[in-house]
């Protein structure tokens, strides 16, 4: 039987993850039919490494009645991709003192370089950026490995899980709503297909992940109706910032609806919050079952209400300084060019920042009492393959 439940398991997570790659796959087909991401222009990015530093050129200017020196350091660099690669051009990097300062490019440094003729210092190339994702993906590797080190089977499918909640959002949900899908739809079906795919991969069949799906999904329902029945009183537009405007005007005559799109963002916000609170309290409950099997199911539940009270505190927290640091730059900008604190605290972006919280932070209440009544009800249920099912939810 052991080796039954131990197929059966195996058998579970090859579906799953056969049906999440596959999914993603066909999503990605239907929702990008016609859709012209990452398009070409002429002055068409590319990554390069500096060879030799040419030396440097100063240009004085004047803006709104003050003295600027415009200084551009000229270098030659080779491009490591794209049709010109192995191709040595001259390049531009422009320090300009109205902007944010930027280091001095050195030899060996790798950069993003872009074919945009630079007529003040006659090249025909321009610095773009560092190429900084090399260090992020080194960064990334470590952390994977430390995940595998620490967290052994679980490590490697909590990688994959994220792996592909990474791409169900950037291969799917991205292109559906740059396509002209229905926003609301598509982020309730990025959330379900998420919380069933990671539940299913990191815990396997089971009580366990059964009670935190359930939990998970009535917390994403509830941040729905809030963020929808919120709107009513709060005359949202979706216009919180510039990037809300340019979204607008990409597609004049069918735009993209901004208020979807806050709709969108709250619910995915929320969804990583519930998922945690609904695991870590079916996973107590469930540890409390095992070593106490006669529990009761009002002292079961009782128990997750308690750690629930626990819990909420520090994830309402979390969630609540996540979109403060997150938005951090523009609250600042925001208090500069404003008279009040009432007018402050009215402004759309700033309303949206805080339903945000409020949405999340009321889901995770509901959350718990419903996650522990599910519990309560999963595992103090008495049946004839209760002990076959407990050995299958501890691998």
């Amino acid at each position: 039987m052991k080796l039954t439940k131990r197929k059966m398991n195996d058998t579970i997570w090859i579906l799953t993850l056969a049906i999440s790659i596959l999914l993603i796959f066909v999503g990605n087909r239907i929702v990008s039919k016609d859709l012209d991401l990452f398009v070409e222009s002429d002055s068409a990015a590319a990554k390069a490494n500096v060879v030799e530093i040419i030396g440097e050129q100063q240009k004085d200017y004047s803006l709104g009645g003050q003295e600027f020196k415009n200084r551009a350091i000229l270098f030659k660099c080779k491009i490591l991709n794209g049709e010109q690669r192995g191709k040595t051009v001259t390049v531009s990097q422009i320090l300009d003192e109205s902007y944010a300062p930027l280091k001095e490019i050195e030899l060996k440094d790798k950069v993003i370089i872009y074919n945009y003729p630079s007529e003040e210092f006659g090249t025909e190339w321009v610095f773009g950026d560092f190429a900084r994702l090399n260090v992020i993906i080194w960064m990334s590797l470590l952390f994977f490995v430390l995940m595998i080190i620490l967290g052994g089977k679980k490590g490697i499918n909590t990688i994959l899980s994220l792996s592909l909640t990474c791409l169900a959002v950037f291969a799917v949900f991205i292109p559906s709503v740059l396509n002209g899908y229905n926003i609301y739809i598509t982020s309730l079906l990025t959330c379900i297909y998420t919380i069933i795919m990671t539940l299913l991969l990191v815990n396997g069949m089971g009580k366990k992940t059964l009670a935190t799906i359930c939990g998970c999904v009535f917390g994403v329902i509830v941040s729905a109706l809030l963020t929808v029945g919120m709107d009513q009183f709060l005359y949202m537009t979706g216009y919180v910032d510039e990037h809300s405007v340019y979204l607008h005007m990409m597609n004049v005559e069918n735009p993209i609806d901004l208020k979807a799109v806050i709709f969108g963002a709250i619910v995915i916000g929320a969804m990583g919050a519930v998922m945690d609170v609904a695991m870590d309290i079916a996973s107590s409950l469930y540890e409390i079952q095992q070593h106490m099997e006669n529990i009761s199911f009002h002292k079961l539940v009782r128990s997750g209400l308690t750690i629930g009270r626990d819990i909420m505190g520090t994830m309402s927290n979390t969630l609540v300084l996540a979109y403060i640091g997150s938005s951090f730059s523009s609250v600042l900008l925001l208090i500069t060019y404003t008279s009040s604190m009432t007018e402050l605290l009215n402004r759309e972006q700033i309303i949206a920042e805080i339903l945000q919280a409020l949405v999340g932070s009321t889901a995770i209440l509901l959350t718990i009492p419903l996650t522990a009544v599910v519990c309560g009800i999963l595992y103090t249920k008495k049946s004839e393959t209760s002990t076959e099912i407990k050995k299958n939810d501890e691998k």
